[in-house]
């Protein structure tokens, strides 16, 4: 990515139809960086089956308490996916680390914050990810160019309020597109 390169730090990759990749057909991820040294996101609209918060605390701490707020565990990408990630209205700061994503987000992937969430004093918005997924460099941006996704505008609403199901539907008809006259093919002229 050159220097002139837009940053799509912050922003939505949409899956097209026919993504190559079952792991990420209709997804929906969020790029927490984006830079000429690669990028990182996590999948918002796929659910762990069968795990929750609490389920997190009890791996990682023999003192968890019942968590007093529960958390969907999503599957974040297939990068490390036993690490967590919390992806954050960005109004809540871990006293470790937190990263601050333009657009009202922020990204902490310390213990500290899944505790604060448990115990109700967390973040007001939060969507906890296990793995993430990765690109090298140029290799998203060329992912783009052949037509793989789509990039739009982040809303606090479609990453955090919105059901899974329904995010990636909605992330297309924030550009505009009717989900139902995509093609699984793209043509060339």
């Amino acid at each position: 990515m050159s220097q002139e390169a837009l940053s799509l730090t912050g922003k939505l990759l949409i899956a097209m139809p026919g993504m190559g990749d079952p792991r990420f057909a209709h997804t929906v991820v969020f790029l927490t960086s984006h830079s000429e040294e690669g990028t990182m996101g996590l999948v918002i609209n796929k659910p762990a089956t069968g795990v929750s918060l609490s389920n997190v605390l009890d791996q990682l701490s023999e003192e968890a308490s019942p968590a007093k707020r529960q958390l969907a565990v999503h599957f974040g990408g297939p990068v490390e996916t036993g690490r967590g990630f919390v992806l954050h209205s960005d109004e809540y700061r871990s006293a470790m680390q937190t990263l601050v994503i333009p657009g009202g987000f922020a990204l902490t992937a310390t213990l500290d914050v899944l505790e604060d969430i448990a115990e109700d004093r967390g973040p007001a918005h939060a969507l906890l990810t296990l793995g993430y997924a990765g690109w090298g460099p140029g290799q998203l941006d060329g992912e783009i160019a052949q037509n793989g996704w789509l990039t739009a505008d982040a809303t606090q609403e479609l990453v955090f309020d919105l059901p899974d199901a329904e995010k990636w539907e909605a992330a297309l008809r924030s550009l505009g597109i009717d989900p139902l006259v995509l093609s699984a093919s793209a043509g060339r002229a």
